[in-house]
């Protein structure tokens, strides 16, 4: 999953998406106590996921709609007496 991706998507999609996120972190985590998980890379990727997801969720929209904008500074022209 990319951060691009998640964008794109509404509130309630990232939410939900969120919600499903921590549901198989904890299927994976009990997997994991009982010796029954193989690929332990797995917890690794969702927790990122979950990661990005709150990221998205957090940052203004506005910020997210826009790439940063270059600052523009004026110059003071102080004369030297």
């Amino acid at each position: 999953m990319k951060a691009q991706d998640l964008i794109g998507k509404t509130e309630d999609e990232l939410k939900k998406s969120l919600m499903d996120l921590k549901k198989q972190q904890f299927n994976l985590r009990f997997q994991l106590s009982q010796g029954q998980l193989e690929d332990t890379a797995k917890i690794r990727n969702v927790r990122r996921d979950i990661a990005r997801i709150k990221t998205v969720l957090t940052t203004p929209l506005s910020a997210q709609a826009k790439a940063p904008a270059k600052k523009t500074t004026k110059k003071s022209s102080k004369k030297a007496a």
